[in-house]
């Protein structure tokens, strides 16, 4: 039996490839996907999440549940810079008539957890405000996940929302400490991403070769492309990060982790300079119990060529096999 996943994601350009890994692959069954406050506003990541489902003929099979419309505590900005003003690059605004799944994804989280104790692995791709929610709700929330996977954070690292801060932890630091500090989580940050998640121009070239049989790969060409705006029509970014990819990758193909590292990791929740910056002990300095497996590298050209033909053939497998 296939792995139960639920997916958690502010959708936007690269949470909608962790989607397609996700639902494209055999050896994961999505249960669900959860919308959280966080890259553009939050009726567009709706739209955008179903839009990613109906694209890959399975949005009738996968309910969406819509959760936090905001942060536990704080303010915060969107990355509408990086994702476009609807979060699907400068063109594609989509509106669907998908209706939402009833219920508030917290409550839903929990629901399923009880009901698959031990099956599911939450995939979070958002701000972990939904999550530390269903944590409120349910305490042993952790007795009954199989494996929370967090793309979030920033291991020694600048961040990328701020010098000391990734996008994700910063949005919402108050439940990014909660659910470290409650859960055993696969953390997959920001310097990884840098590191072993990116599409070099050659895979780049591979996906938008496809374009022209590839819906996946025309949709990947549609969201990624620049804003047209002072740049040439043939540009194209040199390599695109691919964080949420990388996650999800790391939950449905897990043979990509090269290292991994077990420490005791917390989240600056207070605001101002270091607000979200993510502190990890890697040298047993503290007394608190290490308990996040930080995935330290993973095979880079193995993560391309998955992504690359999940996008150009549509078979998240074909790679793995």
């Amino acid at each position: 039996m296939a792995d139960r996943v639920i997916i958690d994601t502010d959708t936007a350009t690269d949470d909608t490839l962790g989607i397609l890994l996700a639902v494209l692959s055999d050896r994961v069954d999505v249960e669900a996907l959860t919308i959280g406050a966080g890259n553009v506003a939050f009726d567009r990541q709706v739209e955008n999440a179903k839009y990613t489902l109906q694209l890959a003929d399975i949005a009738e099979k996968i309910p969406v549940y819509e959760g936090a419309r905001t942060p536990l505590v704080k303010e915060h900005d969107h990355a509408t810079e990086i994702h476009g003003e609807g979060g699907l690059g400068p063109a594609l605004v989509p509106e669907t008539d998908v209706p939402s799944a009833e219920g508030f994804a917290p409550e839903y989280i929990v629901e399923a957890a009880r009901e698959y104790p031990g099956e599911i692995t939450l995939v979070c791709l958002a701000p972990l405000t939904n999550v530390a929610l269903a944590l409120e709700r349910e305490p042993q929330l952790g007795d009954l996940l199989a494996d929370v996977v967090v793309m979030g954070g920033n291991v020694h690292t600048p961040g990328n929302v701020t010098p000391a801060a990734e996008f994700n932890f910063w949005v919402d630091p108050d439940a990014a400490k909660i659910v470290l500090d409650e859960l055993d989580v696969t953390l997959v940050d920001w310097g990884l991403t840098l590191r072993d998640g990116t599409l070099d121009t050659a895979a780049e070239d591979q996906i938008v070769d496809a374009a022209a049989d590839s819906r996946f790969a025309a949709f990947y060409e549609t969201i990624f492309q620049p804003d047209s705006e002072g740049v040439e029509e043939d540009s194209r970014w040199e390599g695109t990060a691919q964080p949420d990819a990388l996650a999800t990758a790391v939950a449905v193909a897990p043979e990509l982790i090269a290292e991994r590292g077990t420490y005791a990791v917390d989240v600056d929740e207070r605001e101002g300079l270091t607000r979200g910056v993510t502190v990890t002990d890697t040298n047993g300095i503290t007394d608190r119990d290490p308990r996040t497996d930080v995935i330290e590298a993973v095979d880079t050209d193995g993560f391309r060529q998955l992504l690359v033909e999940t996008l150009v053939s549509g078979d998240a497998d074909r790679s793995i096999e």
